[in-house]
């Protein structure tokens, strides 16, 4: 009795989605065999069942014909055996013992594997892309998601970089955006990484730092708490109100990616895009007080 594999499931049902298994008379599955058609909702079924009842072949009686009738009733010829003929006894041939040869099936390892499902590929399906490692998800996932919110937030700051640069704006302004954009792809390759975000300076301050002088610019800059933006105070600042709310959205997008249950994994990443977020409140206190200005000429905060 040889048994069935999940391995050997996996290959066998790569391209297809039955309804039902039957087992081969003769084989068994192995219990990891059985949980994955469960898995797959696929009815198991074994061979020569009442479900399948009709697959095996019934005897047919056969009719006699009226000829072959009439040669039943004749009697059949004497034999008569020829004189002097050595007697023959028939002896019986025996035939060979049936041995069932083991088959073994080279299943090919699968390239890929489903990060919610545990499914194999072998290919990459188009609507699929790479989470980490050979682990694969929807192109919609959440965590793909936040990546694209990401990845557009770092090209609006490099954007907006170069639009500060043709019009001969601030040069610490774009120092400052230069410090962000590098916390932003640190945070990319540590969320790609699966590894922990070291909590450094943004823009020259701390965690402490930013949430302190974020809540109250007065102190720091005497200028009021998010003042609304307006096409008067120029362009420079419409950027840095831009980037801020594009921070929010992604920051937005990670508690969705990384909501799991009633907590949340990933702290860090949802914490510093917090940190980033007030980052940028700052910088726009600082243009409304002049700081930029005055940096770019020597002068101090």
């Amino acid at each position: 009795m040889r048994a069935i594999t999940e391995d050997f499931l996996r290959y066998e049902l790569r391209s297809s989605q039955p309804e039902v298994y039957v087992i081969p008379q003769g084989k068994i599955l192995t219990p990891a065999a059985r949980e994955y058609l469960q898995q797959r909702k696929i009815r198991i079924e074994k061979e020569g069942g009442y479900t399948y009842t009709h697959q095996l072949k019934t005897p047919v009686q056969k009719t006699e014909e009226p000829e072959e009738k009439e040669a039943q009733k004749q009697p059949e010829p004497k034999k008569t055996e020829p004189k002097n003929r050595p007697h023959v006894v028939a002896t019986e041939v025996p035939q060979p013992e049936e041995v069932e040869i083991p088959v073994q099936i080279t299943v090919p390892k699968p390239k890929y594997v489903d990060y919610e499902t545990n499914a194999y590929y072998y290919e990459k399906p188009e609507h699929m892309t790479q989470l980490f490692g050979n682990k694969l998800v929807c192109k919609d996932h959440p965590r793909i998601l936040f990546r694209g919110k990401l990845d557009a937030l770092q090209a609006d700051v490099v954007l907006a970089q170069a639009m500060i640069q043709a019009a001969q704006g601030s040069q610490s302004l774009i120092k400052d955006l230069a410090d962000i954009l590098k916390d932003l792809r640190e945070m990319m390759k540590c969320e790609v990484l699966d590894e922990e975000m070291a909590e450094t300076t943004v823009i020259g301050l701390t965690h402490e730092e930013l949430r302190a002088q974020s809540h109250n610019p007065m102190k720091y800059y005497n200028i009021k708490q998010m003042v609304l933006p307006d096409y008067t105070m120029g362009t420079e600042y419409a950027w840095l109100n831009k980037l801020r709310t594009a921070i929010r959205e992604t920051e937005v997008a990670a508690c969705q990616a990384f909501h799991s249950g009633k907590t949340y994994i990933r702290k860090d990443i949802i914490e510093e895009l917090n940190r980033l977020s007030s980052a940028l409140h700052i910088m726009m206190c600082r243009h409304l007080a002049g700081w930029y200005s005055e940096a770019d000429n020597g002068g101090n905060e």
